[in-house]
């Protein structure tokens, strides 16, 4: 695989990137799945993980894990670290950001089977998983 097979790609292999103010799927890229016939896990987790209480504007701070079995596409890792550092000043409840990250990913790759688990830190005592899983 050489850097002219993805000529295409926005982020990996350029320096001057900015992250995003908000989570915005248009971020997320691809690379054709080399092995589509067979189906193997892929594991991806993003153990800093930020994003905002809507209701007192607080941080909230998570691990991220993504599990697929990819179809016709992967997902590209630089991409997914921009989209969801996209999520650093965005406001929503840790249940609604585990699903609209289901939801996005599972548009741009189109995965045989995903599953995304946010792990969010302890708020008054309470630790709170959240885990979507497509289809």
């Amino acid at each position: 695989m050489s850097k002219a097979e993805y000529p295409d790609f926005r982020l990996l292999g350029k320096q001057n990137s900015q992250f995003p103010t908000h989570p915005d799927a248009s971020i997320l890229e691809t690379f054709p799945n080399r092995s589509p016939n067979r189906d193997y896990w892929i594991t991806l987790d993003c153990q800093d993980f930020t994003s905002l209480c809507p209701v007192t504007g607080q941080p909230d701070f998570a691990q991220i894990k993504i599990r697929y079995i990819p179809h016709a596409s992967c997902i590209e890792t630089k991409s997914l670290k921009f989209y969801l550092a996209g999520f650093r000043n965005y406001p929503a409840f840790n249940e609604q950001i585990v699903n609209k990250i289901l939801d996005d990913l599972v548009s741009c790759c189109q995965p045989r089977r995903m599953t995304v688990i946010g792990e969010f830190s302890a708020r008054g005592g309470i630790q709170l998983t959240v885990e979507a899983t497509y289809p």
